[in-house]
């Protein structure tokens, strides 16, 4: 049995939602303030049973403007009216041999599958009543008021509106509800049938404890606040975690006691060394469990459990870990206030964890069949390998050894793209946030995204992804670049052309034309606005390879590349061709990106003439975002006292045309692009850099690193960067307008119920 998938609905930003997760482990990515800790916040806090932790601010702003309506509203439609309310759907997958654990929350008798589901409600008792109270006390406090000597003025008495009553008696207003769910009565979404009415349990007291014999739910916070005793002296006591007293705590609950030893108590020395014996045994499965996440590990200190000096309390409040340096008596020990916060971060998690887990085993007459483990950012303080063998590892602190029909799953939420590369696709469950009109966010399943009919694309964007990094999960926006010199140059060419970049978050993964077009499905299914740095790559195409020239030294490469077939669904034809100048009739691009992706187009002389509308694409589902390819344009170069326009076919000519004066310079002969005879024109110019930057002794990262190295002075940055970095500048504050635009509109709305 384990949690199929939960559905929240109208909790802060999480408006309509539905997380999937896996039986073992989940991993919720995301950029910042897109409703993560919301999602694990809500299922703590709606099966802890405790309305009292909710508040209004709690509700999604939309619902502050049904508020206002509700009380602009005629008062004779109070009976019919419909106050908003959050719920939480939860859905479990069960097999024949557990359906005796969900009996209270099968739909019928003649049930058949495999899914039960119940769903939990925050709701007003009566709205009708609710209403009546609430216009009832306005009145009144408006009544007074009026009688107030000089009348109210600018006074407003509570309740000012029914937004402001409720953020006062919402917990007096307002109950838990608890329904069973019926599978049949939903589609493959979950999402319910037109008029569905779920069944009620009987009372909340009844709803709650049928909750509780399900399933328990544990977090481990991000805010775990590990110190060592001078911090805490500092101010931080109060928010520290001496990590020995958190072992002192682990072992009051969970270990075998060491019975009260008076002879102990007479000879402290013989105690002490009994004491330290039986600490190291009770513990040695916790240590054990420990080194498995990588620690100590290499050139690291092994951890010793010691009790120190008082028996009578050993482990209240005198047990201390130490760190030993060597083996032996001999060996040196260091207190753990002399070793760093990330091994005391993870050795906290792992003592956490397995407590956390031995709890919900301690509780056998009503041990819940599910445990669900939410841990935030483990990443904290962890070095890369660290965070890699953490998440590697998690599951075996929590796997039951016997095959029972209890079992744990784990939620993780983090922003480190490590965590990621080592568990890959399937875990992930992406937080993707809209912010047209409302703040809200959809959840996204990685495990179900596919590329079209090629699941080798998928593999081959998975492993890319695990091979360079996936800072992707987390950026506000994406820029796709050519090569590494796009990646090494393009950091400073932001600085100078679009500074506002640097403000944002941005993820440049270097995926070259001919496979940029892979990460098409990839992009449009995240919702990312992205910008592709892509060359036109222009080619003198033939549909089949020329004989080879056994007597030539100097024969040119021969390109391959595939053209979409002549009518749909066809499959595509292979050409085959050389490079050359953009400008050479009949050529043709041999870059996927551009034929397969933007502006879908195959011809230079089309490409060269495609409007900037062709070049741009909404990514649907995801507004505001979209997707600009930018590739070289005819641009006018100046040479010798003569202007022409004309097109670089790479990144390195295009840089070479646009600042002919300054790479021609003897002074910039190290970038590589000086050519030893002087041109005489545009043309040969154009012609010159087009053989120097194809021949087989051009170095391009020696190129990037020689403007790198020059400071950014003096050249400029070819048009077609600049234009793309521009474009990619004002998408990203649109849409930093708009989500402050609906941070705004939505304290707006509550202001003015307020009012």
């Amino acid at each position: 049995m384990h949690l199929h998938s939960y559905r929240l609905k109208n909790y802060r930003r999480l408006r309509d939602v539905h997380i999937e997760l896996a039986s073992d482990i989940s991993i919720f990515v995301g950029s910042n303030n897109s409703g993560k800790t919301s999602a694990t916040q809500a299922i703590i806090m709606f099966l802890s049973g405790a309305k009292d932790r909710f508040t209004l601010f709690d509700f999604s702003s939309h619902t502050w403007q049904q508020l206002n309506e509700i009380e602009a509203a005629d008062p004779s439609g109070d009976s019919s009216a419909e106050l908003p309310k959050i719920s939480l759907d939860l859905w479990f997958e069960v097999n024949a041999a557990d359906l005796y654990l969900v009996m209270p929350i099968l739909p019928s008798s003649a049930w058949e599958g495999n899914m039960v589901g119940m769903r939990i409600e925050l709701a007003a008792r009566s709205p009708s009543e609710l209403l009546q109270r609430f216009r009832q006390r306005k009145a009144a406090a408006v009544e007074r008021a009026d009688a107030l000597p000089g009348g109210p003025g600018d006074y407003k008495p509570w309740p000012k509106s029914l937004a402001d009553y409720l953020e006062k008696e919402l917990h007096n207003e307002y109950e838990f509800r608890y329904f069973v769910l019926d599978r049949a009565r939903f589609n493959p979404a979950l999402v319910e049938e037109a008029g569905y009415e779920p069944a009620a349990l009987a009372a909340e007291s009844s709803g709650a404890a049928v909750l509780r014999s399900l399933i328990r739910v544990d977090c481990l916070n991000a805010q775990r606040h590990l110190a060592d005793p001078a911090s805490r002296s500092e101010g931080g006591a109060g928010r520290s975690e001496d990590l020995s007293r958190r072992l002192s705590r682990f072992y009051e609950r969970n270990l075998v006691q060491r019975e009260e030893d008076h002879t102990a108590l007479r000879a402290l020395f013989n105690s002490e060394a009994g004491l330290n014996d039986h600490l190291k045994d009770v513990f040695k499965e916790t240590l054990d469990r420990i080194a498995t996440l990588g620690y100590p590990g290499l050139n690291n200190p092994r951890l010793e459990i010691k009790s120190a000096l008082n028996p009578a309390s050993v482990m209240s409040q005198d047990a201390r870990i130490h760190y030993l340096l060597g083996d032996g008596d001999d060996a040196t020990r260091l207190p753990d206030s002399y070793n760093g916060l990330g091994f005391k971060n993870l050795i906290y998690m792992v003592v956490e964890i397995l407590d956390l887990h031995e709890k919900w085993k301690a509780d056998e007459e009503k041990r819940a069949p599910l445990h669900l483990v939410f841990i935030e950012e483990p990443e904290a303080h962890l070095h890369t390998q660290l965070q890699q063998v953490f998440i590697r590892n998690v599951l075996s602190l929590v796997e039951e050894k016997d095959e029972t029909a209890f079992a744990s799953q784990v939620v993780v939420t983090t922003h480190s793209p490590h965590i990621l590369y080592e568990r890959g696709f399937a875990p992930i469950r992406y937080f993707r946030r809209h912010a047209e009109g409302e703040q809200t966010t959809q959840v996204l399943n990685l495990s179900s995204f596919q590329v079209g009919d090629a699941p080798k694309d998928r593999d081959f964007l998975q492993r890319y992804l695990k091979l360079t990094h996936c800072d992707l999960f987390f950026a506000d926006a994406a820029i796709l670049v050519e090569g590494n010199v796009e990646r090494l140059l393009l950091p400073l060419m932001i600085e100078r052309e679009a500074h506002t970049l640097r403000s944002a978050s941005l993820c440049i993964l270097e995926v070259s034309g001919a496979f940029g077009h892979r990460f098409k499905e990839l992009i449009e299914f995240l919702g990312i606005t992205t910008l592709i740095v892509t060359d036109i790559d222009s080619v003198t195409a033939k549909p089949a390879p020329e004989p080879v020239d056994e007597h030539s030294d100097e024969e040119e490469e021969e390109l391959e590349f595939e053209v979409p077939g002549d009518a749909a669904g066809e499959p595509a034809k292979k050409r085959y061709g050389k490079a050359c100048l953009p400008a050479v009739d009949g050529a043709e691009t041999s870059n996927q990106t551009l034929i397969k992706w933007l502006p879908k187009k195959r011809l230079i002389t089309e490409l060269l003439v495609a409007e900037d509308s062709e070049k741009t694409a909404e990514i649907a589902g995801s507004e505001p975002a979209k997707v600009f390819v930018a590739y070289q344009v005819a641009t006018d170069v100046s040479w010798r006292g003569a202007t022409t326009s004309v097109c670089g076919r790479t990144l390195e000519e295009a840089f070479g045309l646009e600042n002919a004066e300054w790479c021609q310079s003897e002074d910039h002969k190290g970038v590589g692009l000086k050519l030893k005879k002087a041109p005489s024109d545009v043309a040969a110019l154009a012609g010159g850099l087009h053989k120097r930057v194809g021949g087989k002794h051009f170095d391009k990262t020696k190129f990037a690193l020689e403007v790198m190295a020059s400071g950014g002075g003096g050249w400029v940055t070819p048009k077609y960067i600049k234009d793309g970095l521009v474009w990619l500048a004002g998408q990203v504050a649109l849409e930093v307008a708009q989500e402050a635009e609906a941070i705004v509109g939505a304290v707006d709305v509550f202001e003015e119920a307020a009012e």
